[in-house]
């Protein structure tokens, strides 16, 4: 069982980069093509979301790199 990190590790980026590629490849653009204010107001909480998962991924990865950068002792 030594391997459960590293494969959730694994399966968590590359569920993180499907979702990404999935978003900016074919729903972001699908969504500002109907130009509709509803699809617009998607596009842009679609935007928000990713960019609070990607800040929280990134807080994440240093703060486990290095415990004492957040202020803490």
């Amino acid at each position: 069982m030594f391997a459960t990190k590293p494969t959730l590790i694994l399966l968590g980026a590359l569920l993180y980069l499907f979702g990404t590629g999935w978003w900016f490849a074919w729903l972001g653009p699908e969504l500002l093509a109907t130009g509709t204010a509803e699809a617009l107001l998607g596009v842009f909480a679609g935007a928000c979301t990713w960019l609070l998962i990607t800040f929280g991924f990134i807080i994440h990865i240093i703060k486990t790199a290095r415990p004492t950068a957040g202020g803490g002792r």
